[in-house]
């Protein structure tokens, strides 16, 4: 762990564990030294480890609260490697709250965000992409992000980036021999073993970051926009790829004022897709509010979809400013122009746009299926690749990209100088990013803002 870790405080923490509201079931969990101090004040009765105990729990004035289960995890075997005590009481909002307040009014503290992971993590029960794979478990919008959440849960992304990290690390050690021992008659730089390990290294690097980057896209989930003239059948395109009927639809141009959103998933990839104000000269004040919405929504989207009336002009609507996302053409409406549905040849494009341009009807249905083939083939995944072996967040992502570009920088420096000092700078650099996804090195600002997204309770 390194010195910049966060502190570990000795405060005892509770909180409720179980979502608010009417259950069931409630958990309030607590941690710390004074978790089984807590437990036998509030039970009355000795509470031993790993043993369910069906008891009353009191109030400080001795009245009886609920009646439940209490179980005890003794340090180190427990989550956060402290005492943790779990009470399990009946799901009602008022009897779970009275809880609480007895174990606080017993020496606990309220627990911020997060701290019960925070705490694990500090005291090694897991490392930093353990402990996110557990938030975006939590949080994951389909079940292939679930099920890639749990491998990161279960080690899986550390696994491979230490695997990694290990062989940076034997080539730290093989580079620093060779600098400290210059009279050996073998010239370690220039036999060829650094070079090879290089690009092994490098190889091996890019396949985990694509491996990453497709985790973090199926965790967070794809923004597309979709944007175009007014009645281009924009709400009617949304709704045919919802499903249900999301959108208002009408002939009349600009009824769809704001940016209306649907949580959709297309061979398991989560995605919010956006229908948005068509985009022209406002008439009135709301209209230009929901244009100026539309606009910011192109901003962010990971994939751009213009839809067109297939029976037009084709004119895009989007600026130059708009080209640094993926761009799809729909020409919509081929139920009336008589166009066959399915994605279009260069040669069948009426116009220079070089985005990858389908024809569907969101009336029938027809070339809907190519529409989202097209959708996963622009997110980068292929057609055996709409999964990852892991969760991860654009936090790995942006490691591994530092990693690769160090590692670059180290080969290429090599190969210039042959400079064996440089080489073992540059590898801890590499050395010290990888360590940066898991948690190994990192900021206190940092971690602190990592947990902090998490829910109270956990």
């Amino acid at each position: 762990m390194s010195s910049n870790s966060l502190a570990l405080d000795q405060d005892t923490i509770a909180a409720i564990a179980t979502p608010p509201g009417r259950g069931g079931v409630s958990i309030i969990r607590v941690s710390g030294p004074k978790a089984l101090p807590i437990a036998e004040l509030l039970t009355h009765k000795t509470v031993h480890a790993r043993q369910p105990l069906l008891t009353r729990f009191f109030a400080e004035d001795n009245s009886v609260l609920d009646t439940g289960l209490t179980l005890f995890f003794q340090s180190p075997a427990s989550f956060t490697g402290e005492d943790v005590v779990e009470f399990h009481c009946h799901g009602g909002v008022m009897v779970t709250n009275l809880l609480l307040e007895a174990c606080l009014a017993r020496g606990a503290r309220l627990a911020r965000p997060g701290e019960f992971s925070e705490r694990a993590f500090l005291n090694n029960k897991m490392d930093l992409t353990q402990a996110e794979g557990l938030a975006d478990l939590i949080d994951a919008p389909t079940q292939q992000a679930a099920r890639q959440a749990t491998a990161s849960l279960q080690g899986a992304f550390s696994e491979a980036v230490n695997q990694i990290n290990q062989r940076v690390i034997d080539l730290r050690i093989y580079v620093e021999a060779a600098i400290d021992f210059p009279e050996e008659e073998v010239d370690f730089l220039n036999e060829g073993r650094i070079a090879s390990s290089l690009l092994e290294l490098k190889e091996a690097l890019a396949t985990l970051t694509t491996q990453a980057r497709r985790g973090a896209l199926l965790s967070r989930g794809a923004q597309i926009v979709m944007t175009g003239a007014p009645n281009a059948g924009k709400s009617s395109l949304m709704n045919r790829l919802a499903d249900q009927a999301v959108a208002i639809v009408t002939d009349v141009p600009g009824t769809t004022r704001d940016v209306i959103r649907q949580s959709i998933a297309i061979e398991g990839v989560a995605i919010q897709l956006c229908d948005t104000a068509g985009i022209r000269a406002a008439t009135d004040a709301i209209e230009q509010k929901g244009i100026e919405r539309a606009q910011a929504a192109l901003d962010t989207a990971d994939i751009i979809i213009e839809v067109m009336d297939d029976r037009e002009p084709k004119h895009s609507e989007l600026s130059p400013s708009d080209t640094a996302q993926s761009v799809i053409r729909v020409l919509n409406k081929i139920d009336l122009s008589g166009r066959p549905p399915g994605v279009l040849n260069a040669a069948d494009q009426e116009d220079e746009s070089h985005s990858p341009t389908v024809a569907v009807s969101a009336v029938t249905g027809a070339g809907i299926h190519d529409l989202e083939q097209l959708i996963i083939r622009c997110l980068g995944m292929g057609e055996a690749e709409t999964t990852s072996p892991f969760s991860a967040r654009e936090r790995h992502v942006t490691c591994l990209n530092r990693a690769e570009a160090a590692l670059d920088e180290a080969s290429e420096r090599f190969q210039e100088s042959l400079a064996g000092e440089l080489l073992a700078e540059d590898l801890r650099r590499v050395h010290t990013e990888l360590g940066a996804v898991t948690g190994a090195f990192g900021a206190d600002e940092l971690l602190g803002e990592i947990f902090s997204s998490f829910c109270i309770g956990k």
